[in-house]
Protein backbone atom coordinates (compact mmCIF):
# COMPACT_ATOMS: atom_id res chain seq x y z
CA UNK A 1 0.00 0.00 0.00
CA UNK A 2 2.71 2.68 0.41
CA UNK A 3 3.37 5.22 3.24
CA UNK A 4 0.18 7.01 4.03
CA UNK A 5 -0.66 9.99 6.49
CA UNK A 6 -3.27 8.69 9.11
CA UNK A 7 -6.05 10.97 10.06
CA UNK A 8 -8.43 10.46 13.15
CA UNK A 9 -10.69 8.59 11.53
CA UNK A 10 -8.41 6.46 10.01
CA UNK A 11 -6.68 5.11 13.56
CA UNK A 12 -9.64 2.20 13.85
CA UNK A 13 -9.35 0.90 10.90
CA UNK A 14 -5.19 1.21 11.42
CA UNK A 15 -5.35 -0.63 14.47
CA UNK A 16 -7.36 -3.28 13.62
CA UNK A 17 -5.25 -4.01 10.46
CA UNK A 18 -2.24 -4.25 12.26
CA UNK A 19 -3.96 -6.55 15.15
CA UNK A 20 -4.16 -4.28 18.32
CA UNK A 21 -7.24 -3.74 18.39
CA UNK A 22 -10.69 -6.26 18.19
CA UNK A 23 -13.87 -4.44 18.35
CA UNK A 24 -13.38 -1.31 16.39
CA UNK A 25 -16.93 0.17 17.33
CA UNK A 26 -15.89 0.69 20.74
CA UNK A 27 -12.72 2.91 19.73
CA UNK A 28 -12.98 6.48 20.66
CA UNK A 29 -9.67 8.28 18.90
CA UNK A 30 -8.47 11.73 19.45
CA UNK A 31 -5.07 13.72 17.99
CA UNK A 32 -3.12 15.05 20.99
CA UNK A 33 0.10 16.26 18.68
CA UNK A 34 1.96 18.99 20.21
CA UNK A 35 5.51 18.66 19.28
CA UNK A 36 7.58 19.82 16.62
CA UNK A 37 7.61 16.93 14.21
CA UNK A 38 5.09 14.21 14.76
CA UNK A 39 1.54 13.27 14.65
CA UNK A 40 -0.04 11.30 17.94
CA UNK A 41 -3.44 10.13 18.44
CA UNK A 42 -4.91 8.41 21.33
CA UNK A 43 -7.42 5.62 21.07
CA UNK A 44 -9.46 4.53 23.91
CA UNK A 45 -12.16 2.06 24.15
CA UNK A 46 -16.06 4.00 25.29
CA UNK A 47 -15.48 2.51 29.06
CA UNK A 48 -11.84 3.97 29.13
CA UNK A 49 -10.61 0.34 30.55
CA UNK A 50 -8.41 0.58 27.42
CA UNK A 51 -6.23 3.10 25.59
CA UNK A 52 -3.43 3.26 22.79
CA UNK A 53 -0.94 5.84 22.13
CA UNK A 54 -0.13 6.28 17.81
CA UNK A 55 2.71 8.43 16.84
CA UNK A 56 3.48 8.51 13.03
CA UNK A 57 6.39 10.74 11.72
CA UNK A 58 5.39 13.14 8.73
CA UNK A 59 7.37 13.92 5.28
CA UNK A 60 8.09 17.15 6.98
CA UNK A 61 8.11 18.96 10.21
CA UNK A 62 4.58 19.70 11.38
CA UNK A 63 4.92 23.11 12.78
CA UNK A 64 5.73 24.13 9.19
CA UNK A 65 4.23 22.01 6.87
CA UNK A 66 5.49 21.03 3.17
CA UNK A 67 7.52 23.86 3.39
CA UNK A 68 10.09 22.38 5.76
CA UNK A 69 10.07 18.47 4.27
CA UNK A 70 11.65 15.57 6.87
CA UNK A 71 12.09 12.19 6.21
CA UNK A 72 9.99 10.51 8.32
CA UNK A 73 12.43 7.82 8.63
CA UNK A 74 13.31 9.63 11.69
CA UNK A 75 10.75 6.88 13.17
CA UNK A 76 12.96 4.30 12.57
CA UNK A 77 15.24 5.73 14.77
CA UNK A 78 13.02 5.90 17.37
CA UNK A 79 12.07 2.70 17.30
CA UNK A 80 15.29 1.34 17.18
CA UNK A 81 16.47 3.25 20.60
CA UNK A 82 13.24 1.99 22.16
CA UNK A 83 14.18 -1.38 21.40
CA UNK A 84 17.91 -1.05 22.88
CA UNK A 85 16.62 0.87 25.60
CA UNK A 86 13.90 -1.90 26.87
CA UNK A 87 16.49 -4.28 27.22
CA UNK A 88 18.11 -2.61 29.99
CA UNK A 89 15.77 -0.30 31.20
CA UNK A 90 12.36 -1.05 30.08
CA UNK A 91 10.66 1.21 33.61
CA UNK A 92 11.97 4.40 32.19
CA UNK A 93 10.39 4.35 28.50
CA UNK A 94 6.81 3.94 27.32
CA UNK A 95 6.05 0.43 26.42
CA UNK A 96 6.34 -0.01 23.19
CA UNK A 97 3.65 -2.81 21.44
CA UNK A 98 5.08 -2.34 17.81
CA UNK A 99 6.67 -0.38 15.32
CA UNK A 100 4.96 0.00 11.28
CA UNK A 101 8.17 0.78 9.41
CA UNK A 102 5.95 1.18 6.28
CA UNK A 103 4.31 4.38 7.69
CA UNK A 104 6.56 5.32 10.30
CA UNK A 105 4.07 4.22 12.75
CA UNK A 106 4.35 3.80 16.58
CA UNK A 107 1.49 2.00 18.18
CA UNK A 108 2.47 2.97 21.99
CA UNK A 109 1.56 3.06 25.52
CA UNK A 110 -0.80 5.88 26.63
CA UNK A 111 0.90 7.99 29.05
CA UNK A 112 -2.11 10.69 29.17
CA UNK A 113 -2.45 9.62 33.04
CA UNK A 114 1.02 11.08 33.20
CA UNK A 115 2.55 14.53 32.96
CA UNK A 116 5.67 16.58 30.84
CA UNK A 117 7.79 17.53 33.37
CA UNK A 118 8.01 20.93 31.79
CA UNK A 119 4.59 21.56 32.10
CA UNK A 120 4.68 21.22 35.76
CA UNK A 121 7.88 22.62 36.33
CA UNK A 122 6.21 26.36 34.34
CA UNK A 123 3.21 25.59 36.67
CA UNK A 124 5.54 26.02 39.63
CA UNK A 125 5.63 22.56 40.67
CA UNK A 126 8.90 20.59 41.67
CA UNK A 127 10.49 18.12 40.82
CA UNK A 128 9.31 14.86 41.96
CA UNK A 129 12.27 13.00 44.53
CA UNK A 130 13.28 10.42 41.74
CA UNK A 131 12.96 11.94 38.66
CA UNK A 132 16.46 13.41 37.86
CA UNK A 133 17.73 10.29 39.52
CA UNK A 134 15.53 8.10 37.14
CA UNK A 135 17.25 10.44 33.93
CA UNK A 136 20.96 9.72 35.03
CA UNK A 137 20.02 6.40 35.25
CA UNK A 138 18.56 6.03 32.05
CA UNK A 139 21.40 7.75 30.45
CA UNK A 140 23.98 5.23 32.03
CA UNK A 141 21.79 1.96 31.44
CA UNK A 142 20.99 3.14 28.13
CA UNK A 143 25.12 4.22 26.83
CA UNK A 144 26.59 1.49 28.82
CA UNK A 145 24.98 -1.24 26.98
CA UNK A 146 24.98 0.39 23.60
CA UNK A 147 29.26 1.70 24.23
CA UNK A 148 32.42 -0.21 23.24
CA UNK A 149 32.44 -1.19 27.04
CA UNK A 150 28.83 -3.28 26.78
CA UNK A 151 28.24 -4.14 23.85
CA UNK A 152 30.72 -6.74 21.78
CA UNK A 153 32.73 -5.16 18.77
CA UNK A 154 31.15 -6.29 15.81
CA UNK A 155 27.76 -5.69 17.25
CA UNK A 156 28.67 -1.88 18.18
CA UNK A 157 29.57 -1.22 14.40
CA UNK A 158 26.34 -3.20 13.13
CA UNK A 159 23.83 -0.62 15.71
CA UNK A 160 26.50 2.73 14.66
CA UNK A 161 25.94 1.46 10.95
CA UNK A 162 22.13 1.45 11.34
CA UNK A 163 22.13 4.49 13.56
CA UNK A 164 23.38 6.83 11.12
CA UNK A 165 21.35 9.88 11.04
CA UNK A 166 22.64 12.05 8.55
CA UNK A 167 19.68 14.44 8.25
CA UNK A 168 18.87 14.98 11.95
CA UNK A 169 22.36 15.01 13.00
CA UNK A 170 22.62 17.87 10.67
CA UNK A 171 19.90 19.71 12.15
CA UNK A 172 21.28 19.66 15.47
CA UNK A 173 25.23 20.76 14.41
CA UNK A 174 23.42 23.71 12.78
CA UNK A 175 20.35 24.63 15.04
CA UNK A 176 22.24 24.16 18.31
CA UNK A 177 26.00 24.07 17.43
CA UNK A 178 26.47 26.63 15.44
CA UNK A 179 23.34 28.61 13.70
CA UNK A 180 22.83 31.06 17.15
CA UNK A 181 26.43 32.19 16.22
CA UNK A 182 26.14 33.27 13.40
CA UNK A 183 23.88 35.42 10.60
CA UNK A 184 21.20 33.05 10.51
CA UNK A 185 17.10 32.70 9.21
CA UNK A 186 16.31 30.51 11.94
CA UNK A 187 17.59 32.74 14.81
CA UNK A 188 15.22 35.04 16.92
CA UNK A 189 14.71 36.89 20.11
CA UNK A 190 13.19 38.87 22.18
CA UNK A 191 14.94 42.69 21.24
CA UNK A 192 16.13 42.82 24.66
CA UNK A 193 18.51 40.94 24.53
CA UNK A 194 20.19 42.19 20.50
CA UNK A 195 23.31 43.26 22.39
CA UNK A 196 23.85 40.06 23.37
CA UNK A 197 23.42 38.07 20.71
CA UNK A 198 25.12 40.81 18.62
CA UNK A 199 28.16 40.28 21.29
CA UNK A 200 27.86 35.98 21.24
CA UNK A 201 28.52 36.36 17.32
CA UNK A 202 30.94 38.45 17.55
CA UNK A 203 33.19 36.31 20.24
CA UNK A 204 35.18 34.86 18.90
CA UNK A 205 36.49 32.52 21.83
CA UNK A 206 33.52 31.22 22.09
CA UNK A 207 32.71 30.51 18.56
CA UNK A 208 36.19 28.00 19.11
CA UNK A 209 35.01 26.75 21.89
CA UNK A 210 31.59 25.74 20.49
CA UNK A 211 33.49 24.36 17.10
CA UNK A 212 35.31 22.22 19.61
CA UNK A 213 31.64 20.65 20.46
CA UNK A 214 30.32 20.34 17.56
CA UNK A 215 33.25 18.59 15.58
CA UNK A 216 32.99 16.25 19.14
CA UNK A 217 29.58 15.54 18.66
CA UNK A 218 30.32 14.90 14.83
CA UNK A 219 32.94 12.28 15.64
CA UNK A 220 32.74 10.82 18.90
CA UNK A 221 30.69 7.86 18.57
CA UNK A 222 30.56 6.44 22.69
CA UNK A 223 26.95 5.33 22.69
CA UNK A 224 23.88 5.28 21.03
CA UNK A 225 21.93 8.84 22.40
CA UNK A 226 18.03 9.81 22.81
CA UNK A 227 19.64 12.89 21.64
CA UNK A 228 17.21 15.25 22.31
CA UNK A 229 16.61 14.67 25.88
CA UNK A 230 15.21 17.98 27.90
CA UNK A 231 12.35 18.57 29.96
CA UNK A 232 9.55 18.21 27.33
CA UNK A 233 10.80 14.83 26.21
CA UNK A 234 10.57 12.92 29.68
CA UNK A 235 6.47 12.37 31.48
CA UNK A 236 6.38 11.82 35.00
CA UNK A 237 3.21 11.13 37.73
CA UNK A 238 2.24 7.98 39.72
CA UNK A 239 0.68 4.82 39.49
CA UNK A 240 -0.16 2.24 42.15
CA UNK A 241 1.38 4.92 44.65
CA UNK A 242 4.43 4.99 43.18
CA UNK A 243 6.47 7.13 41.41
CA UNK A 244 6.42 6.54 37.36
CA UNK A 245 8.95 8.73 34.97
CA UNK A 246 9.07 8.24 31.44
CA UNK A 247 11.57 9.24 28.89
CA UNK A 248 10.20 9.22 25.12
CA UNK A 249 10.71 10.64 21.56
CA UNK A 250 14.09 9.38 20.64
CA UNK A 251 13.60 10.22 17.15
CA UNK A 252 17.19 12.31 16.85
CA UNK A 253 18.41 8.58 18.21
CA UNK A 254 22.23 8.23 16.91
CA UNK A 255 25.71 7.08 17.95
CA UNK A 256 27.76 9.89 19.49
CA UNK A 257 29.26 11.65 22.72
CA UNK A 258 27.47 10.45 25.71
CA UNK A 259 27.51 14.08 27.43
CA UNK A 260 25.10 15.43 24.74
CA UNK A 261 22.58 13.36 26.47
CA UNK A 262 23.02 14.85 30.27
CA UNK A 263 23.97 18.03 29.23
CA UNK A 264 20.57 18.80 27.13
CA UNK A 265 18.93 17.83 30.26
CA UNK A 266 21.15 19.97 32.92
CA UNK A 267 20.86 23.14 29.97
CA UNK A 268 16.75 22.62 31.04
CA UNK A 269 17.33 22.27 34.74
CA UNK A 270 19.29 25.77 34.57
CA UNK A 271 17.13 27.41 32.72
CA UNK A 272 13.31 26.34 34.52
CA UNK A 273 16.15 27.22 37.38
CA UNK A 274 15.91 31.01 36.12
CA UNK A 275 12.32 30.72 35.45
CA UNK A 276 11.55 30.28 39.18
CA UNK A 277 14.33 32.66 40.28
CA UNK A 278 12.87 35.34 37.99
CA UNK A 279 8.69 34.47 39.66
CA UNK A 280 10.78 34.55 43.36
CA UNK A 281 9.86 31.35 43.67
CA UNK A 282 11.30 28.56 45.91
CA UNK A 283 13.36 26.39 43.50
CA UNK A 284 14.96 22.82 44.02
CA UNK A 285 16.64 23.18 40.37
CA UNK A 286 19.99 23.65 41.81
CA UNK A 287 19.57 20.24 42.86
CA UNK A 288 18.78 18.37 40.29
CA UNK A 289 22.28 18.31 38.36
CA UNK A 290 23.62 16.82 41.93
CA UNK A 291 21.19 14.39 41.64
CA UNK A 292 21.45 13.52 37.87
CA UNK A 293 25.09 13.31 37.93
CA UNK A 294 25.78 10.78 40.79
CA UNK A 295 23.19 8.60 40.09
CA UNK A 296 24.72 8.44 36.45
CA UNK A 297 28.13 8.09 37.66
CA UNK A 298 26.78 5.27 40.01
CA UNK A 299 24.88 3.34 37.79
CA UNK A 300 27.51 3.52 35.17
CA UNK A 301 30.32 2.41 37.47
CA UNK A 302 27.88 -0.41 38.88
CA UNK A 303 28.00 -1.43 35.44
CA UNK A 304 31.45 -1.22 34.86
CA UNK A 305 32.80 -4.64 36.20
CA UNK A 306 30.17 -6.30 33.31
CA UNK A 307 32.19 -4.56 30.27
CA UNK A 308 32.97 -6.87 27.69
CA UNK A 309 36.84 -5.70 27.21
CA UNK A 310 38.28 -5.70 30.33
CA UNK A 311 42.04 -3.73 28.53
CA UNK A 312 39.61 -0.79 29.92
CA UNK A 313 40.68 -0.59 33.72
CA UNK A 314 39.80 1.37 36.23
CA UNK A 315 42.20 4.18 35.90
CA UNK A 316 40.44 4.74 32.59
CA UNK A 317 36.75 4.79 33.62
CA UNK A 318 37.81 7.86 36.06
CA UNK A 319 39.03 9.37 32.82
CA UNK A 320 36.38 8.56 30.57
CA UNK A 321 33.99 9.84 33.34
CA UNK A 322 35.79 13.04 33.87
CA UNK A 323 35.58 13.29 29.60
CA UNK A 324 31.80 12.83 29.99
CA UNK A 325 31.42 15.53 32.54
CA UNK A 326 33.44 17.95 31.00
CA UNK A 327 31.21 17.50 27.29
CA UNK A 328 28.30 17.40 29.70
CA UNK A 329 28.55 21.04 31.18
CA UNK A 330 29.75 22.12 27.23
CA UNK A 331 26.77 20.93 25.40
CA UNK A 332 24.79 22.29 28.73
CA UNK A 333 25.87 25.72 27.60
CA UNK A 334 25.20 25.44 24.18
CA UNK A 335 21.66 24.04 24.47
CA UNK A 336 20.89 27.29 26.80
CA UNK A 337 22.23 29.72 24.06
CA UNK A 338 20.32 28.32 21.02
CA UNK A 339 17.21 27.97 23.12
CA UNK A 340 17.16 31.59 23.97
CA UNK A 341 18.83 33.39 20.65
CA UNK A 342 18.22 30.46 18.22
CA UNK A 343 15.54 28.41 16.62
CA UNK A 344 12.85 26.72 18.98
CA UNK A 345 12.49 28.58 22.03
CA UNK A 346 11.97 27.71 25.83
CA UNK A 347 8.47 27.95 27.31
CA UNK A 348 10.32 28.23 30.44
CA UNK A 349 11.69 31.56 29.26
CA UNK A 350 8.79 33.13 26.90
CA UNK A 351 6.28 32.77 28.97
CA UNK A 352 7.66 35.11 31.68
CA UNK A 353 5.95 38.60 31.95
CA UNK A 354 9.40 39.62 31.21
CA UNK A 355 11.61 36.92 30.09
CA UNK A 356 14.56 39.36 29.42
CA UNK A 357 16.05 39.44 32.91
CA UNK A 358 16.06 35.81 33.37
CA UNK A 359 16.94 35.18 29.83
CA UNK A 360 20.19 37.40 29.77
CA UNK A 361 21.69 35.44 33.11
CA UNK A 362 20.53 32.14 31.32
CA UNK A 363 22.29 33.22 27.63
CA UNK A 364 25.93 34.61 30.00
CA UNK A 365 25.24 31.36 32.22
CA UNK A 366 25.53 29.52 28.59
CA UNK A 367 28.42 31.16 28.14
CA UNK A 368 30.19 30.63 30.83
CA UNK A 369 29.57 26.58 30.86
CA UNK A 370 30.88 26.67 27.46
CA UNK A 371 34.36 28.24 27.64
CA UNK A 372 35.27 27.35 31.36
CA UNK A 373 33.98 23.97 31.06
CA UNK A 374 37.19 22.41 31.52
CA UNK A 375 38.10 24.29 34.63
CA UNK A 376 34.42 23.56 36.24
CA UNK A 377 35.11 20.09 37.48
CA UNK A 378 32.00 19.61 39.82
CA UNK A 379 28.56 20.94 40.76
CA UNK A 380 30.17 22.94 43.47
CA UNK A 381 32.21 25.04 40.50
CA UNK A 382 28.69 25.52 38.53
CA UNK A 383 26.63 26.46 41.21
CA UNK A 384 28.70 29.02 41.46
CA UNK A 385 29.30 30.37 38.44
CA UNK A 386 25.13 30.11 38.84
CA UNK A 387 25.33 32.20 41.85
CA UNK A 388 27.87 34.73 40.47
CA UNK A 389 25.75 35.82 38.17
CA UNK A 390 23.40 37.55 40.75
Amino acid sequence: MGYRILETDDIPAYLGERGHWEDLADIRVREVSDGNMNRVFLASSADGTRSLAVKQALPWVRVAGPSWPMNPDRADAEARAYEQVAKVAPDKIPAVHGYDPENYALVMEDMSDLEVLRTLLNEGAAYGPHTSARIGEFVAQFSFATSDFGMPSAERKALIAASVSPELCKITEDVVLSEPYVEHEHNHWHPGLDDLAAAFRADTRLRTEVADLRHTFMTSAQALLHGDLHTGSVMVGRREDAPVVRVFDPEFSFVGPIGYDLGLYWANVLVSEERARALGAPSDHAEQLRLSWEAFEAEFRRLWPTRVDTFFDDAYLDRFLRRVWTDSVGYAGTEIVRRIIGFAHLTDLTTLPDPVPASRRALLLGRELIVRREELTDIEAVRAVVESLG
